[in-house]
């Protein structure tokens, strides 16, 4: 069962890295796209939550540095 998973885990990673391979800049552009929207619901005070622990921008952080590494990598 285990051994398994881990090969529909492989098989979806080599995917993934194939689509990525082709379109290097895709995750850092939906990384900044994740930045803007964050400065743009800082305006927005009534969000709650979701504006004061700047979720977006810290997302939007991780998966620039993550589209970076892949696409160096790749």
């Amino acid at each position: 069962m285990l051994q398994k998973l881990l090969q529909k885990l492989n098989e979806w990673l080599d995917v993934l890295s194939e689509y990525f391979a082709h379109r290097k800049g895709l995750l850092p552009l939906i990384g900044l796209a994740l930045i803007v929207i964050n400065g743009f619901l800082q305006l927005f005070p009534i969000l709650g939550w979701l504006v004061t622990a700047n979720c977006f921008l810290h997302v939007g952080l991780i998966v620039v540095i993550i589209g970076f590494l892949l696409a160096w990598a790749l």
